[in-house]
């Protein structure tokens, strides 16, 4: 997989301008920011840290010097997993965030991806390919369900 990977001027299937949007692999501890500020912005900054982030790899969209979204991508037995997926609030409705997680589906042509969705999050992921895999849980006061793609 490709460290850094530029969008094509010509692919632009938003009424946003995307020329200067790069996908590159992020700094765990920028990683851990954004983690924090988007998604657990009331829990401890330890929380959104987990064992496996050493092993894993973690991209995201830099979009004029900043990163506005991001991924972290773990192997497992199972498949591609993918956690821990936010944009910036500021930045969440532009499209980031679905060029990251296309970019991620296109890269990985064939093998299984999976992630555990928070529910209300469930169709954004359907229009990737991602189906309900399992049945709804709970975990940290959110409700998750598997999502795949065979």
């Amino acid at each position: 997989m490709d460290a850094s990977w530029q969008f094509s001027s010509s692919f632009t299937p938003f009424s946003y301008n995307f020329t200067d949007m790069t996908i590159q692999e992020i700094p765990l501890e920028t990683v851990w920011q954004i983690r924090h500020q988007v998604m657990w912005p009331e829990r401890d900054p330890s929380f959104v840290r987990i064992p496996e982030d050493a092993e894993a790899k973690h991209f995201g969209v830099v979009m004029a010097d900043q990163v506005v979204s991001i991924i972290s991508l773990f192997e497992t037995p199972e498949g591609l997993q993918f956690r821990k997926f936010a944009t910036l609030t500021s930045e969440q409705g532009k499209g980031y965030g679905s060029y990251l997680l296309q970019h991620v589906m296109d890269t990985h042509p064939g093998q299984k991806i999976w992630c555990h969705a928070r529910v209300e999050k469930q169709a954004f992921y359907e229009k990737f390919g991602l189906f309900a895999r399992s049945t709804t849980f709970e975990k940290s006061g959110k409700s998750y369900v598997r999502m795949e793609r065979d």
